[in-house]
């Protein structure tokens, strides 16, 4: 069997699918959506991890397709199963090894510390002095640099604020 044959054979093509087929497109995609959404940033995402925000797009746009009947019920019931135990491997997996947690979930990022921007930090966090100062106002009420010890950006998108401690 060529390698075009067997692509075809595990992705099919048009919409009369097979159980397997669906399957196989479904743990692909998982991956490239899991994969452009950590490339987007944390900023495209809020408050969800890429890792949680992949699962909840791709069970819309897949189960959608059984309820409209747009692809076969079973198919896509298959998929979406695909999906889910992915996502439970990949984050038992994540508990296991630190690397697959990072991979998945990211690292926080310094932004500030002792009252000085980490502007290498604040760029690849595509955050501007903007968004640095509403997070002090929103989440600590600080106006001031220097009355801050460290700014974390969590894995999770939100902005952690750790004032210096008031002198008696």
């Amino acid at each position: 069997m060529t390698s075009a044959e067997w692509v075809e054979y595990l992705m099919g093509s048009g919409t009369e699918l097979t159980i397997l087929q669906m399957s196989v497109r479904a743990g692909c995609i998982f991956f490239l959506a899991l994969a452009m959404l950590r490339t987007a940033g944390r900023r495209s995402l809020g408050k969800h991890s890429a890792f949680d925000t992949c699962v909840v797009v791709l069970l819309g746009a897949v189960l959608s397709r059984a309820v409209v009947g747009a692809s076969p019920f079973v198919p896509t019931v298959g998929a979406s199963l695909v999906i889910v135990l992915l996502h439970r491997l990949l984050g038992l997996a994540s508990i296991r090894w630190e690397g697959i947690e990072r991979l998945i979930n990211g690292e926080e990022r310094r932004l500030v510390e002792n009252g000085k921007i980490d502007w290498t930090a604040m760029r690849k966090a595509l955050l501007t002095r903007t968004d640095l100062d509403e997070a002090l106002r929103q989440e600590a009420g600080a106006t001031d640099l220097s009355q801050v010890k460290e700014v974390i950006l969590e894995r999770d998108g939100k902005v952690t604020v750790l004032l210096n401690k008031a002198e008696p």
